[in-house]
């Protein structure tokens, strides 16, 4: 594991494609949305953005933002988003490490709680996030804007 650079950008566009969702909501076709994300991204220290290798080839990503507050007496919190592994890599456990490394990485980051959303759809999603010690605590909402 190791932090995302903008070579990686490609790959991880690829991975957030490869499903139903990603399908309907991701345009890999339009590199240059993705490379002016990664750099407002790379250039936030709160921002972190990691890639899983497997023989020098991309295979699993998550970001990790760190949001500090003022509720729970001035906690900050991690938030875990867009956790991806590859199609041919998925089964092998590479998701437990990926989001058991954003759990130890917001314990350094002296983070007080860590939270994430999955899409209602997503049930088997839900059931490995349950099994490594996530709860269905709060119901969340969006808006489109």
């Amino acid at each position: 594991m190791r932090r995302a650079t903008a070579d990686d950008v490609p790959a991880i566009v690829s991975m957030l494609a490869d499903d139903p969702l990603g399908a309907r909501r991701e345009s890999p076709d339009e590199p240059e949305v993705y490379r002016a994300a990664f750099e407002r991204i790379d250039v936030d220290p709160n921002q972190h953005l990691v890639v899983a290798e497997r023989d020098g080839r991309t295979i699993g990503t998550l970001q990790l933002t760190v949001i500090p507050g003022l509720s729970r007496r001035g906690a900050s919190r991690a938030l875990i988003e867009a956790v991806r592994v590859h199609s041919d890599a998925r089964g092998s456990g590479l998701g437990s490490r990926l989001v058991e490394w954003a759990v130890a990485e917001a314990r350094r980051l002296d983070c007080s709680l860590v939270q994430l959303t999955s899409d209602a759809t997503r049930i088997e999603a839900h059931r490995f996030y349950e099994r490594l010690g996530f709860e269905a605590s709060h119901l969340g909402f969006k808006m489109q804007l």
